[in-house]
């Protein structure tokens, strides 16, 4: 059977939107009713909620939903690299359980992996798993988790085996965040926001079925999700929000967005606001300094760079395509995007770059943006880990020497966090 034409879905998508959407409807129910339908994920398996079109056709329909105004599936926070590494790495009973409910957006997920003594080296972590009685039980912390205070679940990786190099003794689990033995603290960033938590673990309980693939196999699965958050990091500027509609899907949606978003409000700073550069070097007057337009020139090239890159990972997606290195090079490029904005803006702004309150230029956003821009270099994988990757992966250069991946993780040197 030859695959339908990119009308023949627009008119097909179109037509169901007509007879189902009624923003007026609860946005859980009319969720239920979209997933059932397969147009909510159209790239997924049918089996899983999709539809199994390729990314243009998909694109079409996510298009006709935005003609429309009708709400799509949720998609804030981390819910979405979660799905997409339990449609690929998941049993049936974690697809079951978890994805419908991603979806509808009635579950809450955060990603736990960073440490505090192993912030990059994400293999060397050290909260351990041991199977006791048959069940899974968790020790240790988790550091840098976004939305953790209000999450449902989490996914984590763990140590299971001390005897076999750090890679080797990984796992995947999928953890229930509100169980008595896990402590959620906030932490207080130098920007003012308090978007990231510490995690504290203390004989938490994991059901032995929701390990992802087997023991030892975590850093497999962690590897998935770090690619399409790496994927994720060249959508310059492209954050939450929600729709402006009137109705009770809308009201919904919006307070979702709220609560969801909060965390990342600040993320628009972190990448440089590069879309600002232009429009304040008119508010001030500086656009005919030739200097600043120096500075405005390499902001742009680099941006237009940043999103040609982009472009091109989603045209290889549409082919069928594997992801490739586009996701550290786009996370690499993103930090120079990031420092070069924060730059121009600087040299834009003056002095009254420092300046934070509502007195201040944008309301404190150009403040905010230069203590925010540091963090663009290490979330998600510091620029020295995305130049290791991209030098050995893809450049095929000799691997740096260390002595810590062919021996027991037990017998490695580790750094000590009193």
């Amino acid at each position: 059977m030859s695959e339908p034409t990119e009308a023949e879905i627009r008119e097909e998508v179109r037509a169901w939107i007509a007879d189902n959407w009624d923003p007026d409807r609860g946005l859980v129910e009319w969720r239920n009713m979209l997933v059932d339908s397969g147009w909510g994920v159209p790239s997924w398996p049918k089996q899983w909620y999709g539809r199994e079109l390729n990314e243009v056709l998909s694109a079409a329909v996510e298009r006709e939903f935005k003609r429309a105004g009708a709400i799509g599936v949720a998609r804030t926070g981390v819910r979405m690299l979660v799905a997409a590494t339990l449609l690929e790495h998941g049993t049936d009973l974690h697809k079951e359980k978890f994805l419908r409910r991603i979806l509808t957006g009635e579950d809450v997920w955060c990603q736990l992996f960073s440490e505090p003594g192993s912030g990059s080296d994400m293999a060397a972590a050290t909260t351990r798993a041991d199977l006791k009685d048959g069940k899974w039980i968790v020790n240790g912390q988790k550091l840098w988790t976004t939305s953790a205070q209000h999450a449902q679940y989490g996914i984590l990786l763990a140590r299971t085996n001390w005897d076999v190099p750090k890679h080797q003794g990984l796992s995947f689990f999928v953890i229930d965040i509100e169980q008595p033995g896990v402590t959620v603290q906030p932490l207080k960033q130098m920007n003012g926001h308090a978007s990231f938590n510490q995690v504290f673990f203390t004989d938490a309980v994991i059901e032995p079925e929701f390990i992802v693939e087997k023991p030892g196999e975590g850093w497999r699965v962690a590897t998935t999700t770090l690619m399409h958050e790496r994927r994720g990091a060249t959508g310059l500027g492209s954050w939450g929000q929600g729709s402006t509609g009137e109705g009770r899907a809308y009201d919904e949606e919006r307070a979702e967005v709220a609560t969801v978003m909060e965390p990342y409000k600040w993320y628009p700073q972190r990448a440089g606001r590069a879309n600002w550069v232009i429009e304040r070097a008119k508010e001030t007057g500086k656009s005919n300094d030739p200097a600043v337009r120096q500075e405005i020139a390499k902001v742009m090239t680099l941006y237009n760079s940043a999103q040609w890159l982009s472009n091109r990972a989603r045209a290889a997606a549409r082919m069928g395509r594997k992801q490739g290195p586009e996701g550290s090079l786009g996370k690499l490029i993103g930090s120079h995007v990031a420092r070069a904005a924060a730059h121009a803006h600087t040299a834009i702004t003056g002095a009254d770059a420092m300046l934070s309150g509502p007195d201040s230029p944008r309301n404190g956003l150009v403040a905010e943006i230069l203590v925010s821009v540091p963090a663009t270099s290490i979330a998600g994988g510091t620029d020295e880990i995305q130049r290791n990757i991209i030098a050995e992966r893809v450049l095929g250069m000799p691997r740096e020497a260390n002595n810590d991946t062919d021996r027991p993780f037990k017998d490695v040197p580790r750094n000590i966090v009193s």
